[in-house]
């Protein structure tokens, strides 16, 4: 992967070094029915272009840090912070 993330506490960094978490999305209320949260768990967008996304920072300082990626170029937004 040829981008760097940037990550508030470590700076610019590998994308190597972080584990992605999954697209960003609203998760269903607790009481929510059983397709609800099979939805939320197991189906995701999968979009080209721009998508905000979670990342776990796990061979630096451990944080989580959500940024908006272009998942055909890589790009990463200006101004994406935790």
């Amino acid at each position: 992967m040829a981008f760097l993330i940037h990550c508030p506490n470590c700076g610019a960094r590998n994308p190597y070094e972080f584990k992605f978490g999954g697209e960003c999305k609203q998760a269903p209320a607790p009481q929510a029915d059983a397709k609800a949260w099979c939805d939320y768990l197991y189906f995701h967008e999968n979009m080209s272009g721009f998508q905000d996304e979670w990342w776990y920072h796990t061979m630096g300082c451990g944080v989580w840090l959500k940024i908006r990626r272009n998942t055909v170029t890589h790009e990463i937004a200006e101004g994406t912070a935790p």
